[in-house]
C-alpha cells in the first residue's frame, strides 16, 4: 500500500527520489486513529486531535521537496501535528526541531515518535510565529499550517542560502518557497494553491 501510495505521488509530479522512498518507508497508518487504517495509504488528508488534521501525502511530499533537504540538515518544522512529516524529515538524515502549539498533539507526539524510532533533535510546545531563536540558524524551515502573513523571526532564523517552505493566506494559502540569498536578501517563489488549517499564534 505504501508503494501504492508512492507511485500515486510520483503521477502527480513529485519526483525527488528520496522524498518518495522516505514516504515508502514512513507508516503513516501508526499515525492515524485505527478506525482510518482502510485510507491511511490513499492521498487525502484525515482529521487527528485537538480539531487538526495529517496533511494530504502530496502536500508533504510538495513541501519536503521544496525544501531540498540533505541529509544532516538543520531542520525547522513548525506544527508537529501527528508527527508525521516529522517521520519523513527524520527518514531523510535532518536534525529536526519541532514546535507544536496543541498541548494535547504535543504530549502524544513526544512519546509516539521515540517508539517508532524516529529521535528529532528537540520537540517543544510553544508559539510556531517565533520559531527557536536558541537553536538558529536554520538550513531549511517548513510550515505546516496555513499563515495569514510570513512570521518575521522565521525569515532571520534562516541560514544563507536556507530555504523557508510556507502555506500563507486566509481561506486558501499559496505555497510559498523564499530562498536566503544574503543578510536583508531574500528570493520568493509561489507554487499555487493548497488549503491548510490555520496557523495559531499565542495571543499570551
Amino acid at each position: 500500500m505504501r508503494q501504492q501510495l508512492v507511485e500515486t505521488l510520483k503521477a502527480k509530479g513529485i519526483t525527488d527520489s528520496k522524498v518518495l522512498d522516505a514516504i515508502g518507508r514512513v507508516p503513516r497508518h501508526l499515525f492515524m486513529d485505527s478506525g482510518f487504517l482502510d485510507h491511511a495509504y490513499q492521498d487525502k488528508a484525515f482529521p487527528i486531535a485537538a480539531g487538526q488534521t495529517i496533511s494530504q501525502p502530496y502536500t508533504v511530499a510538495f513541501q519536503t521537496e521544496l525544501l531540498q533537504v540533505k541529509k544532516d540538515a538543520k531542520i525547522l518544522e513548525i506544527g508537529t501535528g501527528s508527527g508525521y512529516q516529522t517521520a519523513v524529515l527524520c527518514e531523510l538524515g535532518a536534525k529536526v526541531y519541532s514546535i507544536e502549539r496543541q498541548l494535547e498533539l504535543f504530549k502524544i507526539t513526544t512519546k509516539f515518535l521515540p517508539k517508532l524510532g524516529y529521535r528529532p533533535k528537540k520537540l517543544i510546545f510553544g508559539d510556531g510565529y517565533k520559531g527557536l531563536k536558541e537553536e538558529s540558524p536554520f538550513d531549511g524551515i517548513i510550515v505546516t499550517a496555513g499563515a495569514p502573513f510570513v512570521p518575521k523571526p522565521l525569515m532571520s532564523q534562516l541560514n544563507i542560502g536556507g530555504r523557508l517552505v510556507i502555506p500563507v493566506g486566509e481561506q486558501v494559502q499559496v505555497m510559498t518557497l523564499f530562498v536566503r540569498t544574503g543578510i536583508k536578501d531574500f528570493e520568493k517563489h509561489e507554487f499555487g494553491e493548497f488549503r491548510f488549517v490555520p496557523l495559531l499564534e499565542d495571543k499570551n
